[in-house]
């Protein structure tokens, strides 16, 4: 059994979390930080496919849900469902392409910040939909737009490094 990938995924799925929630909370433009697990999630469902992006994206909820969730399962729900419908895109799109996966993160982040207006705001009845999208979700798709354009590749990098070795390891036996 193939270890890296599943330790690739942890590594950057914390990696992601921990940048999310310190630094990136200290270099924090108006009050909003990129969404780097989004980030992971979509590019983890865009480059791998649906599976990986499923997965990927509970656990990534699932974090947040642990650390900052007033219900465990409710982020990791909505990770999961992105992650899932992202890597529906993996068989349609090339992804080595830059601009079609930092719009399908950009689309990802977008449809995040939506749904947790609308569980959490809409249901409440708040109807402030102008200034949440103005003050939220709007600046946090900008910041993360401009974060995935250096985030993307690298994990992109790191994946195809990942599946090189896998091909190599593949032809020693056979």
């Amino acid at each position: 059994m193939n270890f890296r990938r599943p330790l690739f995924n942890f590594i950057f799925i914390l990696v992601s979390f921990i940048l999310q929630t310190t630094l990136f909370r200290v270099i924090d433009f108006g009050g909003v930080t990129p969404n780097l697990l989004i980030i992971f999630t979509a590019s983890a469902g865009f480059i791998r496919g649906d599976k990986s992006g499923l997965l990927t994206g509970f656990f990534c909820g699932l974090l947040v849900d642990i650390f900052f969730g007033t219900y465990i399962g409710f982020y990791a729900l909505i990770y999961m469902y992105i992650g899932f419908v992202v890597g529906k895109l993996h068989d349609v799109f090339f992804t080595q392409n830059l601009a079609i996966p930092i719009l399908v993160i950009s689309l990802s982040d977008f449809i995040f910040g939506f749904i947790c207006y609308v569980l959490m705001f809409l249901f409440r009845t708040k109807f402030d939909i102008g200034y949440y999208m103005n003050n939220i979700i709007i600046p946090e798709l900008v910041y993360t737009a401009l974060v995935a354009i250096f985030y993307y590749p690298l994990i992109l990098w790191i994946n195809n490094s990942i599946d090189e070795k896998e091909l190599r390891s593949a032809k020693k036996f056979v």
